[in-house]
C-alpha cells in the first residue's frame, strides 16, 4: 500500500489540550480538526477502539467507532509506531479523556520495529545513541533535553546579538592545524593534493576578523578533536567563540559569567539550579582563584610557576603523574592543578594566573610575565570556558609558536603549528583585545542536568560496529 505524500493538518495535540480543557466528561464540541502523530498505544474494546497519539507537542487520545470511523477494523490492525493523519471532532470522553472522535485516517508511515513493552522506553545505551530516532519517542527525557540544548543555543545567540556581537562564519577545513594546542583529524583535498585538517578551534581566524575592523564577533560551530571519548568529552563538539576589541580578560570575565548565568535565567528562571541531586550556583560574580593558590592550598605549601621544577616534579610523583622531559614550571603547575584542583571546583568559579608555557596565544601579565592574563571557568569540577587578553605582539607570537614547535619536535603531541598568514595578520595591527572560547555541549549538560555528553548531543560519536 503506497503511503500519501501529504497530510494537511490544522492542530496540535498540546494545542487541543489546552483549548478545549473546558469540556465535561461525556461532552462534545462540535469543533472538527486534522491531526498526525505517531500511535503508542491502541487497544480494542469490541465495536470501539482507543490509541494514543503523539506529535511533537505531546499526546492526544484516538477515539474510534465501527459506526462512525472509516475502515474501523483496518485501523484496529495498526502497528505500534505507524505514522497516522486522522480527522475528527474534539471531544471528551465519559472517563474524562479529552479524545479526537475519528471519522476518517489514513496511515502515513508504517514502522517495521518495535520499541519495546508498550513504549516504555529503550534502556540499552547503544541503541539509544545508534538509533537516536527510535530514543527519542520511547523516551521522554531524551526529547527534553534535546529541546534543552536548543534553548542553550537561542539563549546565547540572542544575548551575544544584544551585546552588539556579529555572527560570523569560518573554515572547517584548514590547511594546518591551528588555533588550539589539540590532536587533529586530517583528510587529503584531491583537487590541490593536499592534506587538510578538520578546525580544532576557529580563533586566528576571528581574530583576523577584528585586525580587519569587525571590533566584536562571534561563532557558533563545530570543532573537532583526535581525542579520546568519555562522558564529558565527544570527538566534534559545540564551541562559541567569540572576541571583543578594546577589551582585556577582566571585561571577559565579567561578560562569561553574565553570559551563563543567563542562560540558566532564561530557561530554568534561576542561578541556583540543582544538577545531579546537588545544588549548584552560577549566581553572579563567581569566585576568581589563581592557579597557583590553588594548588597551594591542596599541596599544604606554597608552589607558584617560580617554583623549582624539580619540587613540581616531586608532587607530580606523588599523585601518580611522570612529567615529561619537555614540561617547564608551568606545566608541571598546570598537571598539579588538573589532577589536585579540578575535581573540587563545584559553584561556578574563575581560575586564573595560567602560565606562558601552556597559554601560547595569551598575553602575558604585566604584574608577572611568567603568567598570563587568561582566565577559565569551571563549573560541577568540570573546565565550562577559557578566555584571555590575546596577544597581539607579531614578534612575540612568532617566538611562542616557535616554542610550540620545539615542543613538537621533543615528544608532545598535543602543541600547535606556527601558523605564518596569522602572524602576517598581526603585522597589520590587533588592537587590544579580549577572547573566549565556551563549550555549548557542558552549558546543555547544566541546563539539562545531564551527567554525560552523549545525552545532549543527537547523534555522539561511536565505535562503527564491524561485520563479523
Amino acid at each position: 500500500m503506497t503511503s500519501p505524500y501529504v497530510f494537511a493538518h490544522d492542530a496540535y495535540a498540546a494545542d487541543l489540550q489546552r483549548g478545549f480543557a473546558h469540556l465535561s466528561d461525556g461532552e462534545e464540541s462540535g469543533h472538527s480538526v486534522r491531526a498526525a502523530g505517531r500511535l503508542m498505544l491502541l487497544r480494542r474494546q469490541g465495536r470501539v477502539a482507543f490509541a494514543t497519539m503523539r506529535d511533537s507537542s505531546g499526546e492526544i487520545q484516538l477515539f474510534a467507532l465501527d459506526a462512525v470511523t472509516a475502515a474501523f477494523e483496518e485501523f484496529t490492525h495498526l502497528h505500534l509506531g505507524d505514522w497516522v493523519g486522522v480527522a475528527g471532532e474534539v471531544v471528551r470522553t465519559k472517563r474524562g479523556e479529552l479524545s479526537l472522535k475519528v471519522t476518517s485516517w489514513e496511515r502515513l508511515a508504517e514502522a517495521l520495529h518495535n520499541f519495546g513493552d508498550k513504549w516504555a522506553g529503550i534502556s540499552d545505551f547503544d541503541l539509544r545513541y545508534r538509533h537516536r530516532e527510535a530514543d527519542l519517542w520511547a523516551n521522554d527525557t531524551t526529547r527534553t533535553t534535546l529541546r534543552r540544548r536548543s534553548d542553550v543555543l537561542r539563549s546565547l545567540r540572542e544575548r551575544c546579538w544584544a551585546a552588539g556581537f556579529v555572527e560570523v562564519e569560518t573554515p572547517i577545513l584548514n590547511a594546518i592545524p591551528t588555533g588550539s594546542a589539540a590532536r587533529p583529524f586530517v583528510t587529503h583535498h584531491q583537487a590541490l593534493d593536499s592534506a587538510f585538517y578538520l578546525r580544532v578551534a576557529p580563533e586566528l581566524w576571528l581574530k583576523r576578523l577584528v585586525v580587519g575592523g569587525f571590533e566584536r564577533v562571534f561563532e557558533l560551530g563545530r570543532v573537532f578533536r583526535n581525542e579520546g571519548l568519555s562522558p564529558r568529552h565527544n570527538p566534534e563538539f559545540t564551541m562559541l567563540e567569540l572576541y571583543a576589541a578594546y577589551w582585556n580578560y577582566a571585561d571577559m570575565m565579567s561578560f562569561t559569567e553574565e553570559l551563563v548565568a543567563g542562560v540558566a535565567l532564561d530557561i530554568l528562571g534561576t542561578t541556583e539550579i540543582d544538577y545531579q541531586g546537588r545544588r549548584l550556583s552560577l549566581t553572579t560574580p563567581w569566585p576568581r582563584r589563581s592557579m597557583d593558590e590553588l594548588v597551594s592550598e591542596a599541596l599544604d605549601e606554597s608552589v607558584s610557576v617560580h617554583t623549582e621544577r624539580a619540587t613540581l616534579v616531586h608532587h607530580l610523583d606523588t599523585v601518580g603523574v611522570e612529567a615529561h622531559p619537555s614540561w617547564g614550571p608551568g606545566r608541571c603547575l598546570s598537571e598539579l592543578f588538573e589532577h589536585l584542583c579540578e575535581s573540587s571546583l563545584w559553584d561556578a568559579t574563575f581560575v586564573t594566573g595560567h602560565p606562558v608555557e601552556i597559554s601560547p596565544l595569551a598575553r602575558r601579565d604585566p604584574r608577572d610575565p611568567e603568567v598570563t592574563e587568561r582566565f577559565e571557568s569551571f563549573v560541577a569540577g568540570r573546565e565550562l570556558s577559557n578566555g584571555f587578553s590575546e596577544l597581539n605582539d607579531p614578534l612575540e607570537q612568532r617566538a611562542r609558536f616557535e616554542e610550540q614547535a620545539r615542543l613538537a619536535s621533543a615528544g608532545e603531541v598535543e602543541t600547535m603549528a606556527i601558523d605564518e598568514d596569522y602572524i602576517k595578520a598581526l603585522e597589520w595591527g590587533l588592537p587590544p583585545t579580549a577572547g573566549l572560547g565556551v563549550g555549548v555541549d557542558r552549558v546543555a549538560m547544566l541546563i539539562a542536568d545531564e551527567a554525560n555528553i552523549r545525552e545532549v548531543i543527537a547523534f555522539p560519536t561511536l565505535k562503527p560496529l564491524r561485520e563479523s
